[in-house]
């Protein structure tokens, strides 16, 4: 930040100078008490884990792309609307202001956000922050009416040349470049990471990066993974740094989400403010080439020779040197050398719909010759008709490549879809073969049952038992919540089809019934059945409980005659 507080006070804005660093120093006194580690300030987790594309890798959403570092003014914003009224550009009220449709962006996908994962608490003014810092607003709002952008909004390329080197993953699809990969858009998403955390914003049915809808519900939905309150300083930390892997960045960031939470306004589209700072040091760049690359400049055919003044000779040609053909040489990246993905060890893929898997899929990349390769962005997709997705909600996951070079996918969660699916592991940048690994769901089961009282169920015949059987269901000890239930009234122990006398249920429509199926036990793993009624027969009966998973409780009904209390015997006369 100190260069960016020089280049402010080189340029004589001393007034600008002394608030950027007055509201420095504010956001330094909330200090971030994480660091950008190589988790992208997530908590250091066991194996290889990274949030996808994270920034051990690729430095999160943008890839570390520049910038700006303009910093808030130091006046607290004026909450007071102002949509319509013309405001000259860099005063303090345009500064404040944000565009009109990026705004209501901003808060349609906090109000997404706030039903699709409510425990994240997202506010919509740090999209905002991110926006300004990212873009300045889409570029003071210059989007039309459904949130696309005038021109593309694309960062530099990110050939290793005083950024991050990530060659191009996406064929130019969404960046026009087919060797590097850059930042698009007002949220400034690699296509890497846009492949997955895309999100259709505005309901026209496509996942734009350079519509302001689709993007910022794209940066809601990135910085809500992993389960990350917002509202915790500790989570924001990670989470921003998660988006742009530097602890320049996330003060940023701060900065200008305590300046909006002050209060700011709607201003019309396309009068903001654009940054002039940014974190790369060049004050005259924008982030807005053309889409397309930049094709070779054609070489300048060599000037007609001046004939040469009477008695003066010939000047002799100068020598020149014909321009080079041949392309500058890249080196090799450790993605360029993988030759294939291997297995590292992953266990069998089971669980029970509604669990996390206990075991992760694990996947190593190697040379030709078998030997590690560290460094390489391993993606894992979930593939089938699954509910299933990784632990954040999401179904892609790029993981960076440890020092053995194995990269282990995030938890899998088990949806309610039964059966089986893949979990297919790839090389970002690379067309090798990926590697596909199976994993199960199985129906929800328990092991035991037992009845949660040890009343003793009696009745007399034609009456009704005054107690209604309820059960408890556990799966190696734990409450088996939501598993299917059958409850049967049999013949006996050993004969377990159906009795034709004795106790029953009765269906919706009063009629006998002596078996029901559909049971489920609730979130407690309760089961209460319906009550029971008795005929004319005596005897002792079974009711045979039984659930998915094999677990089976047998329960002793008895019907009886009420007991018939004798007269006490009149005592003899006196002798």
């Amino acid at each position: 930040m100190a260069a960016q507080f020089g280049r402010r006070l080189r340029k004589g804005a001393a007034t600008t100078a002394v608030a950027a660093l007055a509201v420095a120093a504010l956001s330094a006194s909330q200090g971030p008490g994480a660091t950008a580690d190589d988790q992208g300030g997530r908590p250091a987790t066991t194996g290889a884990e990274t949030s996808p594309d994270a920034a051990a890798g690729t430095g999160g959403a943008t890839g570390n792309s520049p910038y700006y570092t303009d910093l808030p003014p130091l006046n607290s914003p004026s909450p007071s609307p102002t949509i319509g009224t013309p405001a000259s550009r860099g005063d303090t009220a345009t500064e404040a202001g944000i565009p009109a449709t990026v705004l209501d962006a901003y808060k349609k996908a906090a109000s997404e956000l706030r039903s699709a994962k409510p425990g994240c608490n997202l506010p919509w003014e740090l999209l905002a922050a991110i926006g300004k810092v990212e873009s300045g607003q889409a570029r003071g709002g210059q989007v039309a009416a459904n949130g696309d952008t005038t021109s593309a909004i694309l960062g530099p390329q990110l050939d290793g040349n005083g950024f991050a080197l990530i060659k191009d993953t996406d064929n130019g699809a969404y960046d026009g470049n087919s060797t590097y990969d850059q930042a698009v858009g007002p949220m400034q998403f690699i296509p890497s990471t846009w492949a997955w955390a895309g999100r259709d914003g505005n309901g026209d049915g496509k996942k734009n990066p350079n519509n302001i809808y689709d993007a910022a519900l794209a940066a809601g939905h990135y910085l809500c993974r992993f389960g990350w309150d917002l509202s915790t300083q500790a989570d924001l930390n990670s989470a921003i740094l998660s988006y742009n892997h530097s602890q320049d960045y996330l003060n940023t960031v701060l900065s200008w989400l305590e300046y909006y939470r002050k209060g700011t306004h709607e201003i019309p589209d396309g009068t903001g403010t654009l940054p002039s700072d940014r974190s790369d040091d060049n004050d005259s760049a924008t982030v807005t080439p053309s889409p397309s690359p930049t094709p070779p400049a054609s070489v300048k055919p060599s000037p007609k020779p001046q004939k040469p003044e009477t008695g003066t000779p010939n000047p002799k040609p100068p020598t020149t040197s014909p321009p080079s053909t041949t392309p500058p040489s890249t080196p090799a990246t450790p993605t360029d050398t993988v030759d294939h993905l291997e297995d590292a060890g992953t266990a069998k893929l089971t669980a029970q719909a509604g669990d996390a898997f206990t075991e992760r899929v694990s996947t190593r990349a190697e040379t030709k010759a078998g030997a590690a390769v560290a460094k390489v962005r391993i993606r894992f997709t979930i593939v089938g008709a699954t509910d299933t997705t990784f632990t954040g909600g999401e179904s892609v996951a790029t993981v960076v490549t440890n020092s053995t070079g194995v990269a282990v996918a995030p938890a899998l969660q088990a949806g309610e879809k039964t059966g089986t699916f893949t979990v297919r592991a790839t090389v970002v940048g690379r067309s090798i073969s990926g590697l596909d690994y199976t994993a199960t769901v199985a129906e929800r089961a328990a092991d035991t049952l037992a009845r949660t009282s040890d009343t003793a169920l009696t009745c007399v015949p034609g009456g009704e038992f005054a107690e209604q059987v309820e059960v408890k269901a556990t799966y190696d000890g734990k409450v088996a919540d939501k598993v299917a239930a059958t409850a049967t009234l049999i013949k006996s122990v050993l004969d377990p089809t159906a009795n034709d006398k004795g106790p029953y249920f009765k269906d919706a429509g009063g009629k006998t019934v002596r078996t029901l199926t559909g049971l489920e036990t609730d979130a407690n793993g309760l089961l209460k059945l319906p009550k029971l009624y008795a005929d004319d027969t005596t005897g002792t009966f079974m009711l045979r409980i039984t659930t998915a998973g094999g677990a089976a409780l047998n329960v002793t009904l008895t019907v009886a005659a009420a007991e018939t209390s004798s007269p006490s015997p009149s005592a003899s006369p006196s002798t």
